[in-house]
């Protein structure tokens, strides 16, 4: 039972490996296309590459997170002192994978909103300005930087649409996932801490600058005057791409950190899997 187990869990990795592995692959080999000569010719065959690129991305996609999903278990599962299991045990009760869901669909909405992936233009009406047809979605195949084309763009409403950029999906997909986890397990951490006590500062470890990097941005407008607002918010989302690459890295050591503490703590205390 317990090779079954492990053999799972490295299933789930290889998958989650290939799926970033074929993710990347798909930047490089889409940017080399948009290197052809933009013909009327040429132009029907890059719209049908870049309708490929999204078949492919999405099944990437879905194989990191399927991945994800069984190394989760695999490791909840396991019968060991070490951190990474009983990091997952403790995210992967009903309670807490409920708090996961949450988290990962509201900041995943608020991700879509700071980032541009859902834009929404009350001042603007589509179909008068862009001349779009309302509904509608089409593929914008050209031309671009590795990861950020080909876009999708989607008319909802006439003020109301998408802006599906690749890089930007895959970031608002990792940074939800892990903000989600970090958010499950310090309300674990909370929970825990009121039965045995001395985890103070655990909290400070999520706090809005880890467990929300995209606050940021707006965070800081706050001290900036009205006059320089607009200014300041085009300047810092320049650099809301990097500095949310940067904050990956935090989140990930983030749920280590706490859960070294709390498996101090708890003093091999049982932690409901189930």
């Amino acid at each position: 039972m317990e090779k079954q187990t492990t053999k799972r869990g490295q299933k789930g990795k290889v998958l989650i490996i290939i799926g970033f592995v074929c993710i990347g692959i798909l930047f490089l080999i889409y940017s080399g296309v948009q290197n052809l000569e933009l013909t009327p010719d040429a132009l029907p065959i890059i719209e049908r590459i870049a309708i490929g690129f999204y078949l492919v991305f999405f099944m990437s996609l879905g194989a990191i997170a399927y991945g994800l999903y069984r190394f989760h278990k695999q490791k909840a599962n396991e019968d060991n002192n070490k951190i990474l299991t009983f990091i997952a045990k403790i995210t992967f009760n009903s309670k807490s994978r409920k708090i996961f869901l949450i988290t990962f669909v509201l900041y995943g909405i608020f991700f879509s909103i700071t980032s541009g992936i859902l834009v929404y233009q009350p001042e603007v009406t589509f179909s008068y300005h862009y001349g779009a047809v309302v509904p509608s979605a089409h593929i914008t195949p050209c031309c671009g930087e590795p990861g950020y084309m080909p876009e999708i763009i989607v008319y909802l409403t006439e003020h109301l649409g998408l802006q599906i950029i690749p890089i930007n999906l895959v970031l608002q997909i990792a940074v939800s996932y892990l903000v989600g986890l970090n958010v499950a397990l310090a309300v674990n951490a909370i929970s825990i801490s009121r039965k045995v006590g001395g985890l103070s500062g655990i909290g400070a470890t999520t706090g809005l600058f880890i467990a929300c990097p995209t606050c940021v941005g707006t965070f800081l407008t706050l001290f900036v005057s009205a006059s320089s607002a607009v200014a300041f918010t085009v300047t810092i989302s320049q650099f809301q791409t990097i500095f949310i690459l940067i904050t990956i890295p935090v989140l990930l050591t983030t749920p280590f950190i706490m859960g070294r503490k709390l498996k101090i703590q708890s003093d091999n205390c049982k932690v409901d899997s189930s």
